[in-house]
Formats: C-alpha cells, sequence, structure tokens
C-alpha cells in the first residue's frame, strides 16, 4: 500500500489491515523497495502534454499540467436535463445522504460522513452499521463494522452512484465490465 492510504489505518487505537482486516503492529510495517524502483524507473507519457514521466512522479505532474488542468475545465458539468416537480419514489432508497450511526447527524454525503465521523468520532470503539452500505442492494442492515472508520476510509472514497448501475443484478454488471474491459484492449 502507498503510505497515503495505509496512513489512514496508523490513526486508530487498533490498526487493521486495509486487505484482510487482520490487527498488525504499525512498527512492522516496511516499506516495498522493489515496488518504489519499478516506480522510479517506469516511464509513462502524460495524458495531458504527453512528456515522459516516471510512475513515481505522475502523480504530482498530472497535477500541476497545464494541459491536463485545461482538459478537466472543459469537461461538461453535470446538470439536470430539466427540473422536475414531481415527487421522489418512495420506494427508491436514498443513497445520496446518510444518517452517521453514532450520533445521528443527518444528510452527509460519503464525504461529509467521512470528515464528520474523522472529526468527531475517532475514538469511539462502538461497532455500528455503515449507512451507506447498507442503503446499497446488497447491504446487509444488521452487518456492524468491527472498525467503522477504517471501512468508511477504504470502502467509501467514491460514489457508488458514478460506478453502479443498480438496476442490473451482479452478474450483468460482471458481463459488462469484462465486455467494457475486451473492447478497450
Amino acid at each position: 500500500f502507498c503510505g497515503e492510504c495505509l496512513q489512514p489505518c496508523l490513526q486508530v487505537p487498533s490498526p487493521l489491515c486495509p486487505l484482510c482486516r487482520v490487527p498488525f503492529d504499525p512498527k512492522k510495517v516496511e516499506k516495498a523497495s522493489s515496488v518504489e524502483k519499478q516506480l522510479s524507473s517506469y516511464k509513462a507519457p502524460c495524458r495531458g502534454c504527453s512528456k515522459k514521466v516516471t510512475l513515481a512522479k505522475m502523480r504530482s505532474h498530472v497535477s500541476s499540467c497545464a494541459k491536463v488542468q485545461e482538459q478537466m475545465a472543459n469537461c461538461p458539468k453535470f446538470v439536470p436535463v430539466v427540473p422536475t416537480s414531481q415527487p421522489i419514489p418512495s420506494n427508491i432508497p436514498n443513497r445520496s445522504t446518510f444518517v452517521c450511526p453514532y450520533c445521528g447527524a443527518r444528510n452527509l454525503d460519503q464525504q461529509e460522513l467521512v470528515k464528520h465521523c474523522m472529526e468527531n468520532h475517532r475514538n469511539d470503539p462502538s461497532k455500528v452499521v455503515c449507512p451507506v452500505c447498507s442503503a446499497m442492494p446488497w447491504g446487509d442492515p444488521s452487518y456492524k463494522s468491527a472498525n467503522f472508520l477504517q471501512h468508511l476510509l477504504h470502502r467509501h472514497k467514491f460514489s457508488y452512484d458514478t460506478f453502479v448501475d443498480y438496476n442490473i443484478d451482479e452478474e450483468a454488471a460482471l458481463q459488462a465490465a469484462l465486455a467494457l474491459s475486451l473492447s478497450e484492449n
């Protein structure tokens, strides 16, 4: 894991591996020098200016590349096609805002929920149900996370709405992903 991804795991009382969820000793974390060496030796073109940059420096380069910034500025912004006065269907679960499982704070989107919990409940050892997971079709509304903060930090860094079609089942989603992968190669 890169330091940025591992850091949140180290900031809780009993760190758990972000992959297998087994407790680990932060003093025994080692740098993967072979991976660092590969990242420092392989070069790839920037998606904006096509300059060849080592993979270790790519993120930094892309964040300051004028061509990438220009491309991002030209990306269309999401706006509703037509405003509606229709009521929101009651049979569709709310997957946009959530309630804090610790204190009941309402109307938090995923990023706000993560920020709220990190700022207000960092040391709360209570096992709680993840409101994001329980709102998903595959979620178990009775499952309590052993370490909710680590779960939030590692499982909810993005909005599912961007990547998930809730109207198809898991098998159809897998087939669509495989077809898309094959068409891109």
